[in-house]
């Protein structure tokens, strides 16, 4: 994410909210209140979206037809006449935490089709801004990157596991794990854990196990934290 994120106020004017993405040369930014809270997010959309519906300043008469009001043509309406940040920005802002993984990013921009999310800490304030190009950028991460951050993260500190337990591979993004684990749960947390790798593209799936336990879940693995060999057994 970028950390320096160009944002505006409630207040800030129309034309200055013009002015900062000319100038910083981009295509939205967040509109934060007093305390850094996102309220919502202006994008260059919105400001053409403004000046479309703006009445203009000259052109044909029309008759007076009462207006079928709409909850639509309200919110056009009152953009028409926006002068402010606050009275022009899309709302409710789509966040997201600085937790999440770039893979999660991706998902809440893909459902929500937006192109920028502001980053907030666990207070809901602004922290950073991440685009889409930004998320392009993580899966151009060197497929020898992405092998080392499974073997460490995922397999090593999350897992407890040995660096021979699972072959890890990864070619053109795409993780192949090979190898046999001691329980089903195991496999698809490992599995699961890599999907949310930076830079993954997708996971091949050829783990084995030797126990299967229908009563746990990925989510709540037993034995979690302890080494690998403790779950063997004798």
């Amino acid at each position: 994410m970028a950390a320096d994120v160009v944002r505006a106020g409630y207040g800030t004017p129309f034309k200055e909210v013009a002015r900062l993405l000319a100038e910083h040369r981009i295509s939205g930014l967040p509109v934060v209140d007093d305390d850094e809270k996102v309220l919502g997010v202006i994008s260059e959309t919105d400001l053409m979206a403004r000046q479309a519906e703006a009445p203009g300043p000259s052109g044909p008469r029309r008759l007076f037809r009462r207006p079928r009001w709409t909850p639509g043509s309200r919110a056009r309406q009152a953009r028409a006449h926006a002068r402010t940040a606050g009275q022009l920005m899309s709302r409710p802002a789509i966040t997201v935490h600085g937790d999440a993984s770039a893979v999660e990013a991706a998902r809440v921009m893909a459902h929500h089709r937006v192109e920028r999310l502001p980053v907030v800490d666990d207070e809901e304030r602004l922290v950073g801004i991440v685009t889409r190009r930004d998320l392009l950028q993580v899966f151009l991460r060197p497929d020898a990157e992405i092998r080392q951050a499974i073997r460490d993260d995922v397999l090593g500190r999350a897992l407890g596991l040995p660096p021979d337990a699972v072959d890890v591979d990864v070619h053109e993004g795409v993780v192949i794990l090979t190898g046999q684990l001691e329980r089903r749960v195991d496999a698809s947390t490992a599995v699961e854990m890599c999907r949310q790798t930076d830079g993954v593209v997708a996971v091949v799936d050829h783990l084995t196990y030797r126990f299967d336990d229908p009563r746990l879940s990925p989510e709540e693995p037993a034995l979690h934290g302890l080494p690998y060999y403790w779950q063997r057994g004798p």
